[in-house]
């Protein structure tokens, strides 16, 4: 049974009034605010004066925002390679026939509940300190003394002790996906490859990888997502100052329009705004390099 143009229009309704206030219309007064001079987060549109790109301009000239672009490119591939290629070995292994598959699959996403606050702090205190920390405890049990005397924390060691700590706390969100992606596959292609003499290695290049296109492209663009809006593992590790080993763009942003906590940012809510965009470009610009380079097969599940 059709529905006329009417019925379809009051059913459609609902949804289309919350995403014009939930989404676009935040999107179209935060691009606004972008080319305007503001002084409050709460002042109104009316107070707001026009002064086209010199946000942009502020923004790619200072040097803590070019230091935080680094920092999630960083994130991004480094941090990718660790997570992704984890939570697909993971997801291969566990799809296997291996037993007792549902309890691996529990282990592995149990870092995913715990809240991120926690999770950092953990790696911070029970990890990575200087004093009493797993590293240093192993580093003693085999007589490693670069491991024993490592400042983890420190600012040339950091970065990438942010992006262990992070890649392992999301692996198994990602290895969810791969699951369930592999899952959908007809197990005749994998019998038939089998009777054809093929190992698991093979039956996965041949196979799986290639009926995974279009679950990469979704895990890659949310991953992006993710590492865009990188925020609270920064204030885990380092918490009272802005670091140039871990700062990020949203980080930056939320320093500029809320100051910070020393004061060692000034306000600039213009040019914060003016991050929010940039990070949705990066986004978009991501979205469409992965949809070019991985093009949708003819046969997908």
């Amino acid at each position: 049974m059709k529905m006329d143009k009417k019925t379809l229009c009051i059913f459609l309704a609902p949804a289309l009034i919350c995403f014009i206030i939930m989404f676009l219309y935040p999107i179209i007064v935060t691009t606004g605010m972008s080319f305007s001079q503001v002084n409050n987060i709460a002042d109104p549109i009316s107070s707001w004066k026009w002064i086209g790109i010199d946000n942009y301009k502020t923004l790619f000239a200072s040097r803590m925002f070019r230091i935080s672009l680094r920092n999630i490119a960083g994130i991004w591939s480094i941090g990718g390679v660790l997570s992704l290629l984890f939570a697909m070995l993971f997801a291969i292994i566990l799809t296997s026939g291996v037993k007792l598959k549902g309890f691996w699959r529990a282990i592995i996403y149990l870092p995913n509940v715990v809240s991120a606050v926690a999770l950092g702090t953990m790696w911070v205190q029970y990890v990575y300190s200087a004093k009493f920390g797993l590293l240093k405890s192993i580093g003693k049990l085999f007589g490693i003394e670069k491991m024993v005397n490592a400042q983890w924390t420190s600012p040339q060691n950091i970065f990438m002790c942010m992006v262990v700590a992070f890649s392992f706390g999301i692996v198994g969100y990602f290895m969810l996906i791969f699951i369930a992606g592999i899952e959908r596959i007809p197990d005749t292609y994998y019998e038939a490859a089998m009777i054809e003499g093929a190992g698991v290695w093979r039956r996965f290049f041949s196979i799986s990888l290639p009926l995974l296109k279009d679950v990469i492209k979704s895990v890659i663009t949310l991953w992006t997502v993710i590492v865009v809006g990188f925020f609270i593992w920064t204030q885990v590790f380092t918490p009272f100052d802005l670091s140039e080993g871990t700062i990020t763009p949203m980080v930056y942003m939320y320093q500029l329009v809320f100051g910070g906590s020393r004061g060692t940012t000034e306000i600039n809510v213009g040019a914060g705004a003016a991050i929010g965009v940039v990070l949705s470009i990066i986004i978009v610009i991501v979205f469409s390099i992965v949809n070019f380079v991985l093009k949708d097969s003819e046969i997908e599940f």
